[in-house]
This record gives C-alpha cells, structure tokens and sequence, in this order.
C-alpha cells in the first residue's frame, strides 16, 4: 500500500509538471486568437515540434532514454514515470495470448501470432532495409510459446512449435500495445495564425544554413509544419541555387507541369496561373488523387507593378467555420467535389478514384489533415451520392459560400510581396495561396514536393532515425 501511494503521488507531480509545460507561449498560440509572440518561442522549441502523449484512458510510463531525448529537444512533453512491468504480477500466456502486467496497474495482452510475426530478430525482421522477412503465412494458428521470461531489458518468449526465441524491448512492447492502447503514435503541434500573428514577423530561415546542415534542414521543416508555411533569405537568385534548396528536402515532383519550373506569364501552359490575373485563395492540385503536398515559388524578376501574394491557413479558416457555423463545416466534410485540369490538348486530369471534400479528416482520429479548395478548378457537380439534391445543392452553395467570406476577411489574409532572394515554401494541404494581378515581366521558378517525402526527411532530421523506426 505505501510503494502504490507512493506512485500515486508521483504520477500526480508528472501531471502538474504536464500541465505546467503545455502552458507555454506555442500552445496557446495554437489554441487562441491571441498574437504570437515569436520572441517568446524558443528556437530549440520550434525545431522540436512533436510531443509524447498518453491517451485519455491510460496514464503510461515512458522509458528513461525517450524522457532525455524530449528534455535535449525541448520537446513539450508529458512527463511521466519510466516504463517499467510490475514486481508484483507474474507475467503469463495461454494458447492465445501473452499477458504483461505494468506497473501502472495496467495489463496488456498480445496475441500469440500477432507477436510471432513481430518478431524484431535479424531471421524475421530484416536490420538493414527493416522489412519483415518471416513468412507469415508458415505460422501455425495455434502457434503458442513454450515459455516466457522477463529479462531486464524485456521479454523473450521460446515458440512451441519449432523453437524460435523471440526478444522484445519493454518500450517496444508498451509502445505498440493494441488491448489496450497505451500510447499514441507521435503527433506534431501546429500554430493557427491569422495576419496579425505572422505579419511584421514570419518564420524565416537562411539559405546558408539550410544548406550547410541537416540542423538547418531540421530547423526549416519544423516551422513548414508548425506554420504552414516558411521563408528562405538569401537564396542566390538563379533556378539552380533554388533547385538545390529544394532537394535539401526531397526532389522535386513530376507533373504535367514538369518538375522543376522556371516560368512567366506567357501561358506556356495553359493555366491562369501563367497569365497576368488575379488568383484567389486556392489550393493547388485538387484535380489529383494526391494533391502535391508542398510548393516553393522563388521570384527571379520583376520590372512592373502589381503581383502581391496572399497566404491564409485553411486549419485557422476551418477552425473559425466550425465555431460560427458547424453545419457547414459538415457540409464541407461529406460532399465530394470534382475537379479536372484539362487546358492543354494533351491533358485531362481528374482524380483517379472518387472525388474528396474541401475538409478532409484523418479515418482513425477525426483530425483535419487536408484542405482541397480550388473553386476555379471545380467541374460540373451533378452526382450528389449518399444525400438529396434537394437538400444538398442549396446547402452546399450556401456553405462555400461562408467558407468564401472567413477566407477572404481581412484578418485571415497576410498579404505581401515576394522578392528575389527570398524563397517562399508553403503546406499545400493547409495554406491558401493567391495573387493581385500584374503588369510587366514577372519570372518566377520553384517546384511541389510529395507530402510524404517532406515528412520523411522532417521527421528524420528533426527526431533521428532510432526515434522513428521504434514506430514501424
């Protein structure tokens, strides 16, 4: 009784020093519509953009080396106690699982076969291209263990049926616990802003930076993904000096576009977006099954007048519609739109499986993860599957009808000239980009990159390769 009061109180310290950390300036800029003081952000902190968190059900502990790696990152995390398997309760398995007891006071169960086929060994799970190797259809379905044992580092079970001995780190086995899930998989914070909060000081980086370390590749992709959206100082103003910047994260991605583009307003394709007009907020590529994930653009010259660009964050957008209007942002959520690209003799573009809404949310969480809005780019809408055209034509003008107005209020929009040597990269699945129209020679070069590519090279210089492959 005095060890389990013990764990109470200290649990209960864990909490308070969570609750204290998740007060800080980023947080409550992510969850207001207050300023962000960008002083007040330290720089550690924005290269440090993912948390441990715990679910709801379950206070878990974490293991010792994952508590230093969030303390050296400045990782806002949730401090808990160290991962450990209770003294109290024996470990145990019958023919069809294996049970682990924590000492959280919780137990989890693994089925036998889900384990034999997890198996971390060099024979069954490959060390270098971490592929499995085990022939999972070889494993008996009463595949059950001979024995199990608690070693210091973890578990290691003997396999009935033929004698393979399997290892299993504690922390492995805590993080990947399925009944029930302890921990959830790393997630990343993100700042909603409106112009204020960006205007007189955006996120910005230094192309000599950029290109001399992968720290400052680390620091350039964790403000894309806390931001949307990020500025490149300095860039030499030629198309290599900027395709180079580009492959510090990925290459650049084929489209009927091409890869990389040096353009201007010539309509060398046809696509407003080589004329001389206006562009309203839109995202690009809404016509692809995979919309391109991010864009640089990268001014070269311009001798006229006119071209200013426009961002606003679609999240921020669709925050403020769900609170003023949630029945539009349903709305916005259900009904699928079609789009094409279809300018060039040789080009007709749609998706190649059925059409996405504007908002599109994450199947396991319900987290906004997509904003697809290109409303230039929208075919004939005249399938209206799983509702009533009588109901759903009226209520989905009037619902982009509000999502026109929050995107295009003042506050929503920052607005601002781009220059060259200054690079602009920017989240397509969240940030809205626009232009005024223009006069004169305006040359502008830049690329897309695949949305998973970015978060590959993010997550790998930002956290390192041992962090991220304990989630495979």
């Amino acid at each position: 009784m005095r060890r389990f009061l013990k764990s109470l109180l200290n649990l209960r310290q864990a909490r308070q020093i969570a609750r204290s950390a998740q007060s800080n300036s980023v947080r409550t800029a992510a969850h207001s519509n207050t300023p962000i003081l960008r002083n007040a952000i330290d720089r550690t902190a924005l290269r440090s953009i993912y948390s441990w968190q715990v679910s709801k059900k379950t206070q878990h502990a974490s293991s010792t080396r994952r508590g230093a790696l969030s303390r050296s990152m400045g990782v806002n995390a949730n401090v808990v106690p160290r991962t450990v398997v209770s003294p109290h309760h024996q470990l145990s398995f019958d023919n069809k699982r294996v049970y682990i007891p924590w000492d959280e006071g919780v137990t989890s169960s693994y089925h036998n076969i889900w384990l034999r086929d997890s198996c971390q060994c060099s024979s069954c799970f490959h060390p270098i291209t971490k592929q499995r190797l085990i022939n999972t259809f070889s494993i008996p379905a009463t595949v059950h263990p001979e024995s199990v044992e608690a070693l210091e580092a973890g578990l290691k079970v003997l396999w009935a049926n033929d004698g393979h001995e399997s290892f299993y780190p504690w922390d492995w086995l805590h993080l990947h616990s399925y009944q029930p899930v302890l921990e959830k998989h790393l997630s990343f914070r993100r700042v909603l802003w409106s112009c204020g909060d960006v205007q007189d000081d955006p996120p910005v980086v230094e192309f000599a930076n950029v290109m001399e370390s992968d720290a400052g590749v680390a620091e350039w992709t964790s403000k894309i993904k806390l931001y949307g959206f990020c500025f490149v100082d300095n860039v030499p103003v030629t198309p290599d000096d900027t395709e180079k910047l580009i492959n510090r994260i990925s290459f650049a991605r084929q489209t009927h576009y091409g890869g990389f583009w040096d353009f201007t307003s010539d309509l060398a394709k046809n696509d407003t977006a080589y004329t001389d007009l206006a562009l309203g907020l839109h995202t690009d590529g809404t016509y692809f099954t995979d919309p391109p994930g991010l864009q640089l653009l990268h001014l070269l010259h311009h001798n006229g007048s006119g071209g200013e660009s426009v961002l606003a964050d679609g999240f921020k957008s669709a925050r403020v519609l769900r609170e003023e209007a949630p029945e539009h942002y349903k709305t916005l959520s259900r009904i699928r739109i079609p789009a094409h690209s279809a300018g060039n003799e040789d080009v007709c573009i749609r998706p190649a499986t059925t059409s996405r809404p504007i908002l599109n949310h994450d199947e396991a969480t319900g987290e906004l993860v997509q904003v697809r809005w290109n409303n230039d780019d929208r075919s004939t809408m005249d399938r209206w599957e799983g509702g009533d055209p009588d109901v759903d034509v009226i209520r989905f003008y009037e619902a982009i009808r509000k999502w026109h107005e929050i995107v295009t209020r003042p506050e929503m929009e920052y607005w601002f000239k781009l220059r060259p040597g200054r690079a602009l990269i920017f989240d397509n699945w969240r940030i809205m980009h626009g232009r005024s129209a223009f006069d004169g020679e305006r040359r502008l070069c830049g690329a897309y990159i695949n949305m998973d590519d970015f978060d590959s090279r993010m997550r790998l210089t930002n956290l390192g390769r041992e962090t991220v492959l304990k989630y495979l």
